[in-house]
C-alpha cells in the first residue's frame, strides 16, 4: 500500500520557471538564436582564466572568508575610489557574495520583517518580488514612466507610507537600459529624507553606460549611501556569469544584518575565483574599456534592424536593447516571442513579464552580448518581418 504524498503549502504560489529558462529551453529545442537570456556568448579575458588555473594549482581551493578574500576587497574599495570617489570601508562595509542574485536576496531578508513594504519600481527584474514575499514583506509595484522608463516621482511619492521600508532602485536598468542621472539621485535623496526608508541599489550592470555618459552610483551620493546597499556583478562586468561571483556595500549596521543572514545562505563564494579576479583588478584597464566594448555591439544591433518595421527604443545602458513590434504583429508579447523563437529563429523575452499587472506594450528584449556574427546573423532574420 502506498503512502499518501504530504501536503506542502508552496510559499511562493505564483512563481514558476523563469522566462529566461523557458526561452532559453524553446531556443535550444528549434535552434534559434539565443537573445533572450543576458549572458554573453564569448569568454571572459583570457589573463583572467589564466589566474583562476593558477589559484587551483596553487591550493585556493578551500573556504574563502565569510565576507570574501581580503585582496578582493581591498581590490573592490580600491574601484569604489577610482570610479565614484568613494572611501568604503574594506572590513566593515564590502561583503563578497555567490553573484549578485544572492546579494539581492540577503539584503532584503536581512532588513524585511513580516508587514513592511517594498517599493519595486516596474518593469522589474524577476528576482526582487519573491525576496520580499519570503522575509514576508507585501511588494508594492509603482510603474516608471513611459516611454523613456524614467522614475514617475509623483507617484513614486504616493506609494510610500509609513510601512514603507525599503526601495529597490536598478540602474543601468534590466529590462529598458534607462540610466538614471545625478539630479534623479537628488530627488530620491529628498524623498527619502527624515525618514528610515532603505534602498537597494542594483548598479550590476555599473560599467555598460553609454554615449560619454556617467554612471551615477548610490555611493557618489553620501545621503543615500548612508542608507543602501549597494549590489554589483564580476559575472556582468568580466562576460563570467557562470562563475556566480558578486559583492554587496552598505555602511557598517546594514552590512552587519547582511552577514548575519549571508552566512547561513552560502556562507562563502568560491575561493579560486575570488582570487582571480583580485588579481586581475589590479590593472583597471577591462573596466574602463567596458563602455566602448559594449556600446560598439549595441551599436551594431541597432543598425542591423534600423530599416526594419521594429521600433528601436532608447538604450543608454546595459547590454539589452528593447524592440517594439507593434507595426508586425498584433500578438500578446509573450506569444510573439515564442513565435518569434518558432518561425524565425531568434529568441527574445517579453517585456509584460517584469510586471506584476503583466503590461503589455508590444515590446520586446534583445541580448546584444554577443559575438558580431551572432548580432548580424541575428538581426538578417529579424529585417525579414
Amino acid at each position: 500500500m502506498n503512502a499518501a504524498a504530504p501536503t506542502i503549502e508552496s510559499k511562493l504560489p505564483e512563481v514558476k520557471t523563469t522566462i529566461f529558462t523557458v526561452m532559453s529551453q524553446l531556443a535550444a529545442k528549434h535552434g534559434a538564436i539565443n537573445l533572450s537570456q543576458g549572458f554573453p556568448d564569448f569568454s571572459p579575458p583570457e589573463a583572467l582564466i589564466e589566474r583562476v588555473q593558477h589559484h587551483l594549482n596553487a591550493g585556493a581551493n578551500q573556504y574563502a572568508p565569510m565576507t570574501g578574500v581580503p585582496l578582493l576587497r581591498e581590490r573592490i574599495a580600491e574601484k569604489m575610489t577610482r570610479c565614484y570617489g568613494a572611501a568604503v570601508d574594506v572590513d566593515a562595509e564590502i561583503t563578497v557574495t555567490s553573484g549578485a542574485t544572492e546579494a539581492l536576496f540577503v539584503a532584503v531578508q536581512a532588513v524585511i520583517s513580516t508587514g513592511d513594504e517594498v517599493i519595486l519600481l516596474d518593469p522589474a527584474y524577476d528576482s526582487y518580488a519573491p525576496a520580499v514575499h519570503l522575509a514576508g514583506g507585501r511588494a508594492v509595484h509603482v510603474a516608471l514612466a513611459q516611454p523613456d522608463y524614467g522614475i514617475d516621482w509623483q507617484r513614486l511619492g504616493d506609494a510610500i507610507t509609513p510601512r514603507t521600508r525599503l526601495i529597490v532602485v536598478n540602474s543601468p536598468h534590466n529590462p529598458s537600459g534607462a540610466v538614471l542621472a545625478t539630479d534623479d539621485l537628488d530627488r530620491l535623496a529628498a524623498l527619502v529624507r527624515d525618514t528610515d526608508i532603505l534602498l537597494l541599489s542594483d548598479e550590476v550592470y555599473e560599467h555598460m553606460v553609454f554615449d560619454g555618459q556617467p554612471h551615477p552610483s548610490f555611493l557618489t551620493h553620501p545621503e543615500l549611501r548612508a542608507r543602501s546597499f549597494v549590489v554589483s556583478s564580476f559575472g556582468k562586468t568580466y562576460h563570467n556569469t557562470g562563475w556566480k561571483v558578486g559583492y554587496a556595500i552598505a555602511p557598517p549596521a546594514l552590512s552587519a544584518e547582511f552577514r548575519k543572514v549571508h552566512q547561513y545562505v552560502t556562507f562563502s563564494t568560491s575561493t579560486p575565483f575570488q582570487c582571480a579576479i583580485a588579481d586581475f583588478m589590479a590593472d583597471p584597464t577591462h573596466d574602463r574599456e567596458l563602455p566602448d566594448f559594449y556600446e560598439a555591439k549595441r551599436d551594431r544591433f541597432r543598425a542591423g534592424v534600423e530599416d526594419s518595421r521594429f521600433e528601436l527604443r532608447p538604450c543608454a545602458g546595459t547590454y539589452f536593447q528593447l524592440l517594439g513590434y507593434q507595426q508586425i504583429s498584433d500578438r500578446p508579447d509573450t506569444e510573439m516571442a515564442e513565435w518569434l523563437t518558432r518561425e524565425v529563429g531568434v529568441a527574445a523575452i517579453p517585456i509584460s513579464v517584469f510586471y506584476r499587472d503583466r503590461t503589455d506594450a508590444k515590446v520586446l528584449r534583445f541580448c546584444f552580448a554577443k559575438d558580431g556574427e551572432t548580432l548580424d546573423r541575428a538581426t538578417a532574420l529579424l529585417r525579414q518581418l
